[in-house]
């Protein structure tokens, strides 16, 4: 009997509806990983995510941070444009309407010299934000990098470093600021800002400091310094960019006890001094005679609080945000 060859049937990809093959490519069938195209065309693909798109996508949801984030935004603006909500002048006063309550004109009535409660207000707003502001910024780059040094190169450099910050976490913050601005007669905000960066960059240290030797400790970095990266190459382009977080959310919050602080060394009279407009001082001032005319104490004081939670409200927005364990 001759040989019967038999030939292999091709492959069926699939099977139509009238029994044909129908034959699905690479294209059609699509590869794991890649978006199907859309009606007008391939769709892009997916933006890498990063710990800040996370943050900033949280955030925008969070109602807390909203808020904080407007009332902030509004004492900002009313630090650089105090005319824009009040035409008088915070040194303008007449002892005739002296402890006068609410009128046309003066909503928050006067104090005990006869001024405006609520001019004064308005510009004391621009102190305090100055005095955070300036304060938070000294304290950051001062504390941030000399902590970032003693994590990154360890050794003497970091044992020296951590005993100068226990010897300053020692010092009383309220009694130091007694003793060392005492001495100083000036009347401007520098003084009292040179003080709180003084007695603030330790904390800002140790902070920096722990976030940093976590951040070396990483596989990305001991390949980037196997591969023969540089010292600076590794602290800027690897390890800063992810020890930072840390860094903004104390920063943050410390913003607001700043002001506070600010405010409690006024009040004691060795922080601002008059003329300088300070809720601080106008607190002072309106203390003696709470009974007789309650208003000149409340308002600044009520915008001293308002002002210190919505700085802390948003700290801990961020926190939460750029916190990863707290996802």
């Amino acid at each position: 009997m001759p040989e019967q060859h038999y030939e292999p049937e091709p492959a069926v990809a699939g099977a139509g509806a009238g029994g044909g093959t129908i034959g699905l490519g690479v294209e059609e069938a699509g590869l794991p990983g890649k978006r199907p195209a859309g009606p007008d065309g391939p769709r892009p693909p997916d933006r890498p995510r990063s710990l800040w798109s996370d943050a900033w996508r949280d955030l925008r949801r969070d109602p807390v941070f909203l808020v904080s984030a407007l009332v902030v935004l509004f004492l900002v603006l009313i630090s650089l444009w105090p005319s824009a909500i009040t035409s008088g002048s915070p040194l303008a006063c007449d002892l005739s309407r002296a402890q006068e309550g609410s009128r046309a004109g003066h909503p928050f009535g006067f104090d005990g010299q006869g001024c405006d409660v609520y001019t004064r207000t308005v510009y004391g707003a621009r102190t305090s934000v100055a005095v955070g502001v300036l304060a938070t910024l000294g304290v950051t780059v001062l504390g941030g990098l000399l902590g970032a040094l003693a994590g990154f190169f360890g050794g003497v450099w970091d044992a020296v470093l951590s005993r100068i910050t226990d010897v300053f976490f020692a010092i009383p913050v309220v009694l130091g600021g007694l003793v060392l601005l005492s001495v100083i007669t000036s009347d401007t905000v520098w003084p009292v800002i040179g003080f709180i960066v003084l007695l603030g960059w330790p904390q800002i240290s140790r902070i920096a400091r722990g976030s940093v030797i976590t951040a070396k400790q990483n596989d990305y970095v001991q390949a980037a310094r196997a591969l023969g990266a540089s010292p600076a190459r590794l602290m800027l382009r690897h390890i800063a960019p992810n020890a930072v977080a840390p860094v903004i959310v104390v920063a943050t919050i410390a913003l607001g006890t700043y002001i506070a602080l600010e405010a409690t060394l006024s009040y004691l009279g060795v922080g601002l001094k008059p003329p300088s407009v300070s809720w601080g001082i106008d607190i002072s001032a309106a203390s003696p005679y709470v009974r007789n005319a309650p208003h000149a104490l409340l308002w600044p004081s009520g915008a001293l609080a308002v002002t210190v939670l919505a700085f802390i409200m948003l700290g801990d927005a961020v926190r939460d945000a750029l916190d990863p364990k707290l996802r």
